[in-house]
């Protein structure tokens, strides 16, 4: 584990949070609509790589809905950046392989956002920090 230094700006932490919250909040859109069509009872879904439409969809609700909010509140954060970078990878290098950088740019731009916040970790107002942190 990487040990904090006490002496980092707090102004680190905002934007940690501020990156958490809103790059989250804009793929929890995404992630909601594939939920409410799940929950229709509608499966039907791309299937990228060969695990079965209804499999697809579960997990990419699991990644765009429920580890978006878990990035949101800061809890198992990076378990969550987990998912959700491999969601992005599997987007931009499979789904859209053959497709111009514009058709891949939203998926990459997660995919960054969500590995320098994997890099950094969740910050001090997260609840990873007040559960996990050595104090």
């Amino acid at each position: 584990m990487i040990r904090k230094r006490s002496n980092i700006p707090v102004s680190i932490d905002f934007s940690v949070l501020f990156l958490r919250v809103f790059s989250s909040f804009f793929m929890l859109t995404h992630g909601y609509d594939k939920f409410m069509k799940m929950f229709s009872g509608d499966w039907s879904f791309a299937d990228p790589i060969g695990l079965g439409e209804p499999n697809s969809l579960f997990l990419a609700v699991f990644a765009e809905f429920f580890c978006s909010i878990l990035v949101i509140i800061g809890l198992f954060t990076r378990p969550a950046l987990f998912v959700l970078g491999t969601t992005m990878t599997i987007i931009a290098f499979i789904v859209h392989k053959s497709d111009p950088i514009g058709d891949k740019e939203h998926a990459l731009l997660f995919l960054i956002i969500y590995t320098a916040i994997f890099l950094t970790g969740p910050g001090k107002f997260s609840l990873d920090n007040r559960f996990f942190s050595k104090k």
